[in-house]
């Protein structure tokens, strides 16, 4: 099937968000319960995903400084909005055509993937893993799995493959100039087929729009996985804390 890729694409993002969600909300009702202190939560809360944070405002400033785009000020701390979200970081950059706007929206998607990529595949042997899976061999998967401890500094690029994957999704400033482009780029492929070349796009461009998109979905899926490592002990101490409290946080 030519469009494999962009399933797989979309059955792993969908889930990605949900559970990066889930769990950031639980891991701030853990120290809203153990602190009491809204503002002491949301610096527990930051130092917490620091990392990824760096790297996802980081992100956005090299690619406009690479796009000449000029840029303002640059912070890392956390900052409560009006809708109740919160801000764990932000870089000033002008405002430009659609094209450089998007780049630097996706910036830290493309930067947090590709060290997903390099700490999961390379320090991690993540990617063997998955071929052991993908071959049907079970057993040797769950033996690597158990494994995987052994690693050489296996908790530190545990740690951060999570804090990154769990920053790297564009919010929604990010995000602004997307549609536009995507209507864009839907036009010029509408205009492609009503010219007749419709065959040679399936044929030429989309075998490597669809290989690329299965890359993407491969690294959102151990990204999923990452999240529900983390959520499901982190919602059993929600639990543990909130009956020894008595109290629990909306």
């Amino acid at each position: 099937m030519p469009f494999t890729g962009f399933l797989w694409f979309v059955l792993t993002l969908l889930p990605l968000v949900i559970l990066q969600r889930l769990l950031h909300r639980e891991i701030q009702a853990v120290f809203l319960i153990l602190t009491r202190h809204p503002q002491l939560t949301v610096g527990l809360f930051s130092i917490l995903f620091l990392p990824g944070v760096f790297l996802h405002e980081l992100s956005h400033f090299v690619m406009a400084k690479l796009l000449s785009v000029p840029t303002g000020s640059f912070s890392l701390v956390p900052k409560s909005l009006p809708n109740g979200r919160l801000l764990m970081g932000y870089v000033e950059t002008a405002q430009t055509d659609i094209v450089r706007d998007s780049l630097i929206g996706a910036a830290p998607l493309i930067t947090g993937s590709l060290f997903i990529a390099y700490a999961g595949m390379y320090r991690l042997g993540i990617g063997t893993l998955l071929d052991v899976f993908a071959n049907g061999q079970f057993e040797l998967f769950w033996m690597g799995l158990t494994l995987l401890p052994q690693v050489d500094d296996f908790l530190v690029w545990f740690y951060l493959a999570f804090a990154v994957s769990s920053t790297m999704l564009p919010s929604e400033s990010d995000r602004h100039s997307w549609l536009p482009l995507g209507l864009w780029v839907g036009v010029l492929f509408a205009l492609g087929i009503f010219a007749g070349a419709g065959t040679w796009m399936m044929e030429n461009l989309a075998p490597s729009l669809n290989s690329f998109l299965g890359s993407v979905a491969t690294l959102f899926g151990l990204s999923a996985v990452l999240h529900i490592v983390f959520l499901l002990p982190t919602m059993l101490l929600r639990r543990v804390v909130s009956s020894v409290a008595k109290v629990d946080a909306v």
